[in-house]
């Protein structure tokens, strides 16, 4: 929530900003300006925004979506991979948003869900491809 409330109040003093830039050759268009430098301005910033939009906070906002939604998903007898590299398996879910896995025969260790490395847990539970 906050972020995006940043990001908005980021966006409107960035605008406020440009908005108060004056064109070359004084107010008012004087020195040979004409009025469509203001608009090129403001057309240039709308540009802009859109692209950082599209590059940049859409796939971060993406990406925090399907983190969220694979540790939502992690259940009992899941094989996973930390961030720290430790292969295990999970053996309970627990309610204070941690696991327990075992990572070797009767060695278990306690972690947090936001720990597990999902691209390499992805990996990991792959099925092998048959090559011909």
């Amino acid at each position: 929530m906050f972020n995006k409330i940043n990001s908005y109040l980021g966006i409107a003093v960035v605008a406020f900003v440009f908005a108060g830039c004056v064109p070359p050759g004084g107010e008012g268009g004087k020195g040979g300006q004409s009025g469509m430098g203001g608009g090129f301005q403001f057309i240039f910033l709308g540009l802009m925004i859109v692209v950082f939009w599209l590059f940049f906070i859409r796939p971060q906002a993406k990406r925090a979506k399907n983190q969220k939604n694979f540790t939502e998903n992690l259940q009992k007898g899941d094989k996973i991979v930390t961030i720290a590299g430790i292969h295990g398996t999970i053996n309970k879910v627990n309610d204070d948003g941690t696991l327990n896995i075992e990572v070797s025969p009767g060695s278990y260790i306690k972690i947090e869900k936001s720990a597990i490395s999902m691209d390499w847990t992805t990996a990991l539970n792959k099925p092998a491809e048959v090559k011909k």
